[in-house]
């Protein structure tokens, strides 16, 4: 299936086909560059990486080490100096292949090398798959806090095959089930209930993917550069953004994604929201300084000029929303379901 995106910043394609990282057709456009280079990460199997190398000529290759610390200024000049000393024009492009840290760093290293060569991406986990390589967002940490440095800037092409997702470990699967998990809750009651019943997850991916792109999608187009409606898909990401940064990679993104969403659920649906987290194998609970909390979010792209009032997304029902002002302590309050 091939998902047509059309926003202000961007029109590309997303073609959602098993077996297409073996497929010549899928990769022709992405093959078009006179150099590519290659980002991926050493979690992502080897063969993989080869059968997508196949479509290219004498790509450049480099493996960073997996997990979200390598999504730093170090790896990104090192992005940029393989290409600068690689004689990279204009005319060349990076491809993506791997999970969301691979997507954000590449991405951004192709997005301001030369003021922008062509970005494709090949995402090989669910989360990166159902979420992180559609919209447009690139970016890497700085100093410990997520995403402080960053652009957005839409790939060329995104090719999913969800046969590449058999090689994942339950828990990179799970993790990112958390941000279909975060899809349905704020906007599509049909695949809440889906993955409440769903007894054989990896039999229906496809369509899970399908479902979390398209709401995505319906999101991002009408507001590209999170101006307003974007914000909804932060759900979440507030306090899990923090938690992640506090934890420096202990928890997987999805993980404190699941741990996010649970203070800013409505009393209604908390208790049937804790219970589909549980049933993925996600964390409900986390011990964390709330101190240190407290000094991310005031760092949260989403702070206000005082740096103490926060707008969040509250779950008001499933598949229902409400945006919030909230200040820090409040926050803070809300955080003692997950302790």
């Amino acid at each position: 299936m091939i998902i047509e995106t059309n926003a202000e910043n961007g029109c590309y394609n997303i073609l959602v086909k098993r077996g297409a990282i073996d497929d010549d057709g899928a990769f022709s456009a992405f093959a078009k560059n006179e150099k590519t280079l290659i980002v991926t990460d050493d979690g992502v199997p080897e063969d993989y990486i080869r059968r997508i190398s196949a479509h290219f000529k004498d790509p450049v290759l480099i493996a960073l080490p997996q997990g979200e610390k390598s999504k730093n200024t170090e790896n990104y000049l090192v992005l940029l100096r393989t290409m600068l000393h690689g004689g990279f024009t204009r005319h060349d492009g990076v491809v993506a292949a791997g999970g969301g840290m691979v997507g954000d760093l590449a991405g951004f290293a192709a997005a301001t090398y030369m003021r922008g060569i062509a970005f494709y991406n090949v995402p090989t986990t669910f989360l990166a798959q159902a979420d992180a390589s559609v919209g447009g967002k690139t970016a890497i940490d700085l100093d410990g806090v997520k995403n402080a440095a960053g652009v957005f800037y839409p790939p060329r092409g995104v090719i999913i095959d969800p046969n590449v997702l058999s090689t994942l470990s339950p828990r990179q699967l799970h993790a990112g089930i958390a941000e279909a998990i975060k899809t349905a809750v704020i906007g599509d009651k049909e695949l809440f209930a889906r993955l409440e019943d769903e007894a054989s997850f990896e039999k229906n991916a496809e369509e899970i993917i399908i479902r979390s792109l398209r709401f995505k999608i319906s999101v991002t187009e009408r507001d590209p550069k999170e101006k307003g409606l974007r914000k909804v898909l932060n759900f979440g990401h507030t306090i899990g953004h923090a938690i992640e940064s506090e934890k420096h990679g202990e928890l997987l993104h999805g993980e404190c994604v699941s741990l996010g969403m649970l203070p800013f659920a409505s009393p209604k649906i908390v208790s049937r929201l804790k219970n589909l987290l549980q049933k993925y194998d996600l964390p409900v609970r986390a011990s964390f300084s709330p101190q240190k909390i407290a000094d991310f979010i005031r760092k949260d792209k989403k702070a206000e000029g005082n740096n103490d009032l926060i707008d969040v997304v509250y779950a008001d029902d499933i598949g229902k929303y409400s945006f919030r002002t909230k200040s820090v302590p409040e926050i803070l309050e809300l955080c003692e379901v997950i302790l």
